[in-house]
């Protein structure tokens, strides 16, 4: 008979740490950070950074940097999540994209965090339910569960708290408590989006656990 061994997680219930999440963009690089302690979870900023007037791709890029740079210094974010690039038809769109996460991540490892990627079904999945879930839908669930009192104008913003939310769900999960750093940072694409309602309240009765206090 096999051995089977079973490995009892102990989640520290008192650690206080931030996640920064990032949506890339070419015009506008959404962001957002959560602080957990414990079980509790709270919004700490979230904004975009704005490159819509920028006419020269170079500037754009270290830009970037410097303000994830900056961001990172100010609010001390222990793990960087990004929004992979999606696959397209306009192979110059998905060049810039992937620049513009590129050079993200670089000032995030710049800083010596942890980096981590999710493919955008992935996020809204986690987040909605629905890997089709939209914009609107999204920045509606975020603004509910971290009890926000408005959404941005531009969905930027909450699209990369949602990404934040996103690895704060697929972090605290029990084997990927057990793998540690080992765990896997890839596109994390997932199971595929299931079809069905988007709502919250659907949601929430098949997924308690996204209730937050």
């Amino acid at each position: 008979m096999p051995n089977f061994f079973i490995i009892f997680v102990v989640m520290e219930q008192n650690e206080t740490y931030r996640i920064m999440g990032i949506d890339p963009g070419t015009n506008y690089m959404g962001y957002g950070i959560i602080e957990i302690e414990g079980k509790s979870i709270r919004s700490v900023v979230m904004g975009d950074i704005d490159l819509h007037t920028m006419n020269d791709p170079y500037r754009k890029l270290g830009y970037i940097f410097d303000r994830v740079c900056n961001l990172i210094e100010e609010y001390q974010p222990r793990e960087v999540a990004l929004e992979s690039p999606f696959f397209g038809a306009n192979v110059q769109s998905m060049l810039k994209l992937g620049r513009a996460q590129g050079v993200a991540m670089a000032a995030a490892l710049h800083h010596n965090r942890e980096v981590f990627e999710y493919a955008p079904t992935r996020i809204k999945q986690a987040i909605a339910g629905s890997g089709a879930a939209s914009k609107e839908q999204v920045a509606a669930i975020i603004k509910r569960m971290l009890k926000l009192e408005y959404v941005p104008r531009r969905l930027d913003a909450t699209d990369g708290m949602a990404v934040a939310m996103c690895h704060y769900y697929t972090a605290r999960t029990p084997i990927s408590q057990a793998m540690g750093p080992a765990r896997v940072k890839g596109l994390g694409g997932g199971k595929k989006a299931t079809k069905g309602s988007s709502s919250w309240e659907a949601f929430i009765k098949q997924n308690p656990e996204r209730e937050i206090k």
